[in-house]
């Protein structure tokens, strides 16, 4: 157990660097994962386009699901670390395995059930509705596998590892770039098969990792496979999972609700408002890829201590990663504001679109600070598992406050495209600093401490 000693015993600030960097490495991969995928699939006709985002929701909750039993598996597997309870870390560990593939099989059911329903809501028809559902179809198929990955990584990522699942995004990217071409094209024996392609090797890709996510998990000793009992369903355990994973999980959902809030508003802009809003919100997304690795760290970190009742280093976890953030926020600002024009330009030439975006992305930047604080403060409530106002803040600055602000703004007062996210900045920051408050007293309650 030597890494879990290290995770207990060596210098924060190094172990936050140690963890967050390889996990921000792997969420640059996976988001340039998303870009090939997307340009695959305009090289085939602009209605794949569509129907690869129109997916996107469905796509999005798998995922999101995943995430969130996955931090919460860490979180429990984490804490018996901590607390030197090696059998009950073995146990859930175990038990995770199977209770989010369980998982992946509930969503796959209702996504074949409620997805061609969801797509016609949502305005496909024909041609279209049959490139939606032609790409969606594998992946609902395939989300056991890669429900099976998140529990693998659930299980690496307490005991400190996030090389392994960095290095699985990186080789996806690579192996993404071939198998895409091969399987919408084809080649020797592989038949054409289009934008179905696309979705199948995604899937292939998933199973391909799975092999090798288990052998790196099964390295760690933590299966023991001697006690198969500890596979079998449990009530109790089970009821953790979701106490833990569900607050997460539901925050991931609301995240993609809160993306429609917002696309709807800005649709009154204009077309080009929507465009200029969609290269804007993936430019600072790739800036905040650094920023969400240290969600992983402060899990880990938080989690393990909290279990070993070395309060004193979760409060040191979450004041580092905090200036850590803060200093790569700052950084951001400061490239964004200088290049953001240029950056944006090269996504789309119409000046218009251009305006729009950096209009966007230069009252959005000023938010970096907020989305920090709120990332490491989720990953805080997971650690020390309180996760439930991890959905309260989640429903305030996604749908009720975000609906609210958005309506007054944009539908009461027509007010510029800028003071929408003018709005928006204020409703980003209130729901930060309500998040760090109520961090701060739970920690203050629970470890006899004050930051």
């Amino acid at each position: 157990m030597k890494q879990t000693n290290e995770l207990t015993t060596k210098e924060i600030p190094s172990l936050i660097r140690q963890l967050a960097i390889p996990a921000s490495t792997g969420m640059f991969f996976n988001t340039m994962y998303n870009v090939v995928d997307t340009f695959y699939a305009g090289l085939i006709s602009t209605q794949a386009v569509a129907a690869l985002s129109l997916s996107f929701m469905i796509f999005f909750t798998i995922i999101g699901f995943g995430y969130g039993f996955s931090s919460a598996t860490t979180a429990l597997i984490g804490n018996h670390f901590g607390k030197k309870r090696y059998k009950l870390a073995s146990l859930y560990a175990q038990k995770g395995l199977v209770f989010i593939p369980l998982i992946g099989i509930v969503l796959t059911i209702l996504g074949i059930i409620f997805s061609p329903s969801l797509f016609i809501l949502l305005g496909a028809k024909e041609a279209y509705l049959q490139d939606a559902m032609t790409y969606i179809n594998p992946i609902l198929y395939g989300s056991i596998f890669f429900m099976i990955n998140f529990a693998l990584n659930a299980i690496l990522v307490a005991k400190g590892d996030t090389k392994t699942y960095r290095n699985t995004l990186i080789f996806g990217f690579f192996a993404n770039l071939v198998l895409n071409p091969l399987f919408i094209y084809g080649f020797l024996f592989i038949p054409e098969m289009g934008l179905q392609g696309i979705a199948i090797a995604t899937v292939l890709i998933q199973v391909i990792t799975m092999f090798y996510m288990l052998y790196k998990v099964n390295q760690t000793n933590i299966i023991n496979y001697d006690r198969l009992d500890y596979f079998l369903p449990n009530l109790r355990v089970y009821k953790d999972f979701l106490n833990q994973g569900l607050p997460a999980s539901l925050n991931m959902l609301i995240m993609s609700i809160g993306s429609l809030i917002l696309t709807y508003f800005v649709s009154h802009y204009g077309m080009e408002a929507v465009a200029g809003y969609g290269i804007g919100f993936r430019v600072e997304q790739l800036m905040l890829l650094p920023a969400l690795g240290l969600n992983t760290a402060v899990l880990t970190l938080v989690s393990n201590n909290y279990g070993a009742k070395k309060y004193d280093r979760v409060i040191e976890t979450l004041k580092v990663a905090i200036k850590y953030g803060f200093i790569i926020s700052t950084f951001g600002i400061i490239f964004l504001s200088i290049f953001g024009r240029l950056i944006i330009s090269q996504f789309d030439s119409n000046e218009i679109v251009v305006n729009y975006g950096l209009d966007y992305l230069l009252i959005e930047v000023w938010i970096f600070y907020a989305y920090v604080v709120l990332f490491i403060c989720v990953s805080t409530l997971q650690g020390i598992k309180k996760p439930k106002m991890i959905l309260y803040i989640a429903l305030y600055r996604q749908i009720f406050a975000k609906l609210i602000v958005a309506f007054i703004i944009v539908k009461y007062f027509e007010m510029s495209f800028a003071s929408l996210w003018i709005g928006i900045f204020i409703v980003i920051n209130s729901a930060a600093i309500f998040a760090y408050f109520y961090t701060n007293n739970l920690l203050k309650k629970h470890c006899h401490r004050t930051l």
